[in-house]
């Protein structure tokens, strides 16, 4: 009886999945979002296959279906990452690609590496899982859209949770000899893809138009010049306005907490003002507007040619250059150094750069 329950509950769950697919490909969801959500999705689908032996028994394209499934925690991760706009640079997302594919090669078609590609797959898979508790988790706090603060819970510790439940399972599969034909195991693992396939559809194509469509980028959104404020609304912008008159945005580690005790205000009150009146959508980006336009006033400045870029970053709250430069670069699209350089070379050579030459 259960094995029934099992192969429509897997014929749901793919049916569920190919509905999220049709609604993403027809929506105003924009491209980087589709492919990798796209990608989970007949990941999940492709796993509900190979993971039951009522719906797909072997065959040649058994492989292939497996690299599909395998790929699953690389999409669920790249999603999160620019669903969170905290992104991974293009070159560590090729290279983890890269490596699902040798590993999966390694594990079909070469039979003499034993084990090596098994545990490959799974060992990255758990890293990435690793990886978006830390973006989901433990960068909430910089968020400012709440409707994303919410996913920033679940999102993480479901596919976490789901990853690590069949890395243990497969794990113990293998190195045990346990059958894979356990249909109360089967069944388990069909709900809990079939939970998460509704709740994605529920919460996230509810919000399509906020997290998913287009946006604009931070460093161009311009604050308006009247701002529609409710009385507290007016005070606590008067106080925010002076702090960061005062410099406040130089400390390092600064986070929207320890400023909404500073200005003594309740955080959620400072995070809506910040994000649905001044059009930020992360503290951090907020911080940068006012540490970016300082940075490029030192650049510029020519009594302070000689002071070193890392100098600057740690003077503006940064922990680190690689960070400051690339917030620099989002800001302004280019690097310090090549932005200093561009600054005394316009109109001709700045009378300080001169005189040092001289």
């Amino acid at each position: 009886m259960i094995e029934l329950w099992d192969f429509y509950l897997r014929l749901l769950a793919m049916g569920a999945a190919l509905m999220l697919i049709a609604q993403l490909v027809a929506g105003d969801a924009r491209t980087s979002m589709k492919v990798p959500l796209v990608g989970a999705l007949v990941g999940g689908s492709a796993y509900l296959l190979n993971s039951s032996v009522t719906l797909l028994g072997e065959g040649p394209l058994d492989p292939f279906i497996d690299l599909f499934a395998i790929s699953t925690p690389f999409w669920v991760w790249l999603f999160a990452r620019r669903l969170f706009e905290r992104d991974a640079e293009p070159r560590i997302i090729y290279a983890v690609a890269a490596l699902i594919v040798a590993a999966w090669f390694i594990g079909s078609f070469v039979p003499f590496t034993g084990r090596a590609g098994f545990l490959i797959l799974h060992f990255a898979a758990l890293g990435l899982m690793a990886d978006l508790l830390r973006v989901g988790l433990f960068e909430r706090g910089d968020d400012l859209v709440e409707e994303r603060r919410a996913i920033r819970l679940w999102l993480p510790l479901f596919a976490a949770a789901q990853t690590v439940a069949i890395m243990v399972y497969e794990l113990y599969e293998l190195f045990a000899g346990l059958s894979r034909n356990i249909p109360i195991i089967e069944f388990t693992v069909a709900l809990i893809m079939f939970l998460i396939i509704l709740f994605a559809g529920l919460a996230l194509l509810r919000t399509v138009g906020e997290l998913l469509g287009e946006r604009p980028n931070d460093a161009e959104t311009e604050q308006p010049e009247t701002l529609d404020l409710t009385p507290q609304e007016k005070v606590l912008h008067e106080r925010l306005e002076a702090a960061m008159a005062d410099g406040i945005y130089r400390e390092p580690g600064l986070t929207i907490a320890a400023l909404a005790e500073r200005l003594d205000t309740p955080e959620h009150r400072l995070r809506a003002l910040i994000n649905r009146r001044l059009g930020h959508r992360n503290f951090s980006a907020y911080l940068n507007r006012y540490r970016i336009t300082e940075a490029r006033e030192k650049l510029s400045r020519a009594e302070d040619v000689d002071l070193p870029v890392l100098t600057i970053a740690m003077d503006l709250g940064y922990n680190s250059l690689p960070t400051f430069n690339r917030a620099f670069r989002t800001e302004t699209g280019t690097t310090p150094s090549e932005f200093r350089r561009l600054s005394f070379n316009d109109d001709g050579v700045n009378s300080s750069e001169t005189a040092v030459q001289n």
